[in-house]
């Protein structure tokens, strides 16, 4: 692509254009294919840069220069959504104008709707616009000592030779946190794996009165979004943006 067609296209008229195309494509296809649920998996990944690239920062997470794009798939594999920042921002920066578009498109839909996000999107911001809006949502919780003291009778080390197959716990229990205005229901799961002293533990925030399992279960089928930006950067090589202007990339 030469010169003149980046300045172009980077004009903001049309880099707004640009970022709601996937939308439309989404919604055409929807159209001839009608749909009685929508998942949305928002996730963070790295994208990275060489030489002095515009935006381009040091992300210790990812230990190396790059940017830091923001995805939200549904379902299906579709992309509803992206947006390019620079590399030095936390993993839910930003997510507002990449998630409430979404919304906005779907409000009309007659379907069910849900949402998933890692712990990087633990906000209870996130969590009011999608009680309001009404979506079901499983978003994972980072733990702490207040957390652990509600499954203090799972983390006894059970008894006797433990066998090969890991012994799974559930239990599910009210939770609010000092930045919450009201409490949330959590489900925990602690793991006790062979060979291993300490127990897998996580909490899922989540709106769902489903069994425990079930929760977890729709909770962790978020990791499809993750091979879904996989198969961007390899197959369609995505990620690799070359251009100095953050605009242009």
């Amino acid at each position: 692509m030469g010169r003149f067609e980046t300045e172009i296209l980077t004009q903001p008229q049309n880099l707004k254009a640009l970022i709601n195309q996937p939308g439309q494509w989404v919604d055409e296809v929807h159209q001839r294919k009608s749909i009685n649920e929508i998942i949305l998996d928002m996730d963070s990944s790295d994208s990275p840069t060489f030489g002095k690239q515009e935006g381009s920062a040091y992300n210790g997470h990812f230990g190396y220069t790059c940017y830091h794009p923001l995805f939200v798939f549904n379902q299906y594999g579709d992309i509803e959504r992206a947006l390019l920042r620079n590399g030095n921002v936390y993993s839910s920066d930003d997510w507002k104008s990449v998630l409430e578009p979404i919304i906005k498109r779907y409000q009309n839909n007659d379907v069910t709707r849900y949402f998933r996000g890692d712990a990087a999107f633990a906000n209870p911001d996130i969590y009011r616009l999608l009680e309001k809006e009404e979506y079901l949502y499983a978003i994972r919780l980072k733990g702490n000592n207040i957390l652990q003291d509600h499954i203090e009778h799972l983390l006894t080390r059970p008894v006797g030779r433990p066998p090969k197959k890991p012994i799974v716990q559930y239990h599910s229990f009210r939770y609010q946190a000092a930045s919450w205005e009201h409490s949330r229901r959590v489900v925990a799961k602690v793991e006790w794996h062979e060979g291993e002293l300490f127990p897998r533990i996580g909490f899922i925030v989540t709106n769902l009165r489903w069994k425990y399992s079930n929760v977890v279960k729709f909770y962790n089928k978020r990791g499809t979004a993750e091979q879904w930006i996989k198969e961007g950067k390899y197959a369609l090589k995505w990620t690799r943006l070359s251009c100095h202007d953050f605009d242009d990339n």
